[in-house]
């Protein structure tokens, strides 16, 4: 029976070592396989104590771990992340954060144009606000380049019908870009809310959020291009009516 050399490694009890790469020692050191897994020195040998990691133990004491076994305990990074659906971000939720708290809030002064809506026109503004919505969340949920485009094209055509309507109900351009404001905050807000609860990793999270913000930028020059183009000396008298929700 050959014997051992002081360099060769012999098993750790219960444990038999995978195949290694030819091209790669498969076989690390106890400081590089904690580094590579983020773990302590102490957490490691425990693991391996326990079995979940194959493991050798050389002449002089030193524990050697399999190159492969730590590389599939690291997590791999996924090619898509999950839909916004499937996040609990739906069209329906993204909504309900527009509708205001059961709290006692202050009267806005009055004056503003949206002091002045009658209800059939709040309405109209809570529908084409709920179509933005599912435009954007289908925009950032897909995975080609046409269905992107053409489901931000739809919601910044949305977006350029609210911008003259606003218009033709005589509010100004920065009436418009605030009440635009309004409707942008909650979105992101909700989004950058979903991304934490859901846990997703930091790249999935940062291109969500500024593809959200992206997207947010073409709808807001969409709603201003709108006014503009509208804007003008013949604009509709408004009723007396209660302010509205761009969403709800």
């Amino acid at each position: 029976m050959a014997r051992l050399s002081r360099q060769s490694p012999v098993p750790h009890a219960g444990h038999v070592p995978p195949a290694g790469r030819p091209d790669e020692p498969d076989w690390i050191g106890l400081g590089e396989a904690s580094r590579l897994l983020g773990i302590s020195h102490g957490t490691l040998r425990r693991w391996a104590d326990e079995g979940r990691l194959a493991v050798f133990t050389t002449p002089g004491g030193h524990r050697r771990f399999s190159r492969g076994a730590i590389r599939a305990l690291l997590p791999t990074a996924r090619a898509h992340r999950p839909s916004l659906a499937r996040l609990g971000a739906s069209p329906d939720r993204i909504v309900r954060a527009y509708r205001p708290p059961r709290v006692r809030r202050p009267v806005p002064p009055p004056g503003g144009w949206l002091d002045r809506l009658a209800e059939a026109d709040r309405e109209v503004f809570r529908r084409r606000g709920r179509s933005i919505v599912a435009a954007l969340l289908e925009h950032l949920d897909a995975v080609d380049g046409p269905t992107r485009r053409l489901k931000l094209q739809e919601a910044c055509q949305a977006a350029a019908e609210h911008g003259r309507e606003v218009a033709r109900l005589g509010a100004s351009m920065s009436e418009a870009i605030q009440t635009f404001l309004q409707f942008r905050s909650p979105f992101i807000t909700e989004l950058a809310g979903v991304a934490r609860r859901r846990g997703l990793d930091t790249r999935e999270a940062t291109e969500l959020l500024v593809g959200a913000e992206a997207a947010m930028d073409q709808l807001l020059v969409a709603t201003m291009t709108g006014h503009a183009l509208t804007a003008g000396p013949r604009r509709r008298r408004l009723p007396p009516g209660p302010a509205p929700e761009v969403v709800r």
